[in-house]
């Protein structure tokens, strides 16, 4: 019984660390000026890439860096038209 419940422990904190990377990877491509299409791919390839995918995705670094202030100005624009 108590090697039953370590697995099943594991396999959890496991699913939990593999779902933190992939939404810090999400994180880090929100502040990226990607498409939605170019979004939706690197989100996939960081979802279907189980352990390797997030920090691909993060390492790769797609489109250029926007500043915190960009960001916010540009989801003002999209709230104010």
């Amino acid at each position: 019984m108590t090697a039953t419940m370590n697995a099943e422990t594991i396999r959890l904190l496991l699913s939990v660390c593999l779902f933190a990377m992939f939404v810090l990877a999400l994180f880090s491509l929100r502040r990226r000026p990607l498409t939605w299409i170019q979004f939706a791919v690197w989100g996939l390839f960081a979802l279907f890439v189980p352990a390797l995918g997030p920090f691909l995705v993060i390492a790769a670094r797609p489109g250029q860096t926007r500043s915190r202030a960009e960001i916010v100005r540009a989801r003002r624009r999209r709230q104010n038209p």
